[in-house]
């Protein structure tokens, strides 16, 4: 199954509209809570420069670009950690992705009424997190209550757990997030209990166009609040990027100029996206006839590239032919690349690292 990003964040924040803009998906967006009921699923094709380089090379009939695959999840709304505003399901969306993209409204529309009196961002981010933390803590002390009855007929089975639930429940109290807890070895335990604030987060700041390249200064206090989270905050407006999707591409570069955006604020989006899931990129060569890019959870082994490609290949594999892209490049294709001993045989405990080209040998 995919990795995915769960866009989330209060009601009327601009999820949805994000979410068709990178993916094209045409999910339903209104100005009103609760829009979004059942979570939105779509793709969004990863830009790089490499496989256009790599196509512009050898001219292959098909080229097929990496993916990011996002969620777009229902607004959440205060108390939904005790299921307020069918928050318990939604929650349950939250806890099925792999990482989180909270988008965060730093705009005003008077179409688009914000769900609270007053815009504040800073104030959205803690009651999002207010509720996943809630949830968490229920979370663990469920957990606490079964282990602690388990460890009255076997204490020294089950100290070393209790320890640690206790010692988590501490930290989510303090109202600090899953992701921040030392686990100390124990991340079996830790996996076990998928909780919503352990999961890896990316800020995006969904801003006016008139607030556009930095984001003015609602995006300056929400990157000061997440610096200390180790989170990535990026600035988009999510209404202009949607707009511009439907543009030809040279008349979207010359207005995204205009505003001093330069790139898309969807394509900032979907690498961080990416980095943020712990991918990474190699690339295939398949008879000359297709290019194509695939994503790799960083430190995996050119088996199990093999097996993404195709099971037969994992099955039969024998080696793997090697060569990081800029060098295949730079030698004009595989070929001339094997005549000049660039190309490296490697087993299947070989890491693949991002950028390599890879080849498998294998037996039908």
């Amino acid at each position: 199954m995919s990795l995915q990003i769960g866009i989330v964040g209060l009601p009327n924040v601009g999820k949805s509209t994000l979410f068709n803009a990178l993916t094209r998906a045409g999910a339903p967006v209104a100005p009103y809570p609760f829009t979004t009921l059942e979570p939105n699923v779509g793709i969004a094709a990863v830009p790089d420069e490499r496989l256009d380089r790599l196509a512009a090379l050898i001219k292959p009939e098909k080229v097929v670009p990496a993916t990011v695959e996002f969620v777009d999840i229902a607004g959440l709304v205060k108390g939904a950690s005790k299921g307020e505003g069918l928050g318990n399901q939604f929650l349950a969306h939250i806890r099925a992705v792999d990482a989180i993209l909270m988008v965060v409204r730093a705009f005003t529309d008077p179409n688009v009424p914000h769900v609270t009196p007053i815009l504040n961002p800073l104030d959205d981010i803690d009651t999002v997190d207010t509720e996943l933390l809630l949830a968490d803590l229920a979370t663990v002390e469920r957990r606490i209550e079964k282990v602690a009855g388990a460890a009255k007929a076997r204490p020294k089975d089950f100290a070393s757990e209790l320890d640690l639930l206790r010692r988590l429940a501490d930290h989510l109290n303090q109202g600090r997030p899953a992701r921040t807890f030392a686990a100390d070895g124990e991340e079996t335990i830790m996996k076990e209990l998928s909780l919503l604030s352990a999961k890896p987060r990316l800020y995006v700041v969904n801003v006016g166009e008139d607030d556009l390249p930095d984001g003015g200064p609602w995006a300056q206090a929400v990157r000061e609040r997440t610096r200390g989270e180790g989170a990535a905050t990026l600035v988009c407006c999510a209404a202009c990027e949607a707009e511009l999707s439907g543009w030809p591409p040279e008349d979207a570069a010359d207005y995204r100029a205009a505003l001093g955006l330069k790139e898309s604020g969807l394509v900032s989006v979907i690498r961080a996206s990416y980095e943020l899931l712990g991918l990474i990129t190699f690339f295939t060569i398949t008879g000359g006839r297709v290019a194509r890019a695939w994503t790799l959870v960083r430190g995996r082994s050119v088996y199990d590239a093999a097996g993404l490609i195709h099971t037969d290949m994992q099955r039969g594999f024998i080696r793997a032919e090697v060569i990081p892209v800029d060098r295949l490049l730079e030698a004009g294709g595989f070929t001339p690349a094997r005549e000049r001993g660039l190309v490296r045989l490697e087993g299947r405990e070989y890491v693949v690292q991002d950028g390599d080209v890879v080849h498998i040998r294998f037996n039908v």
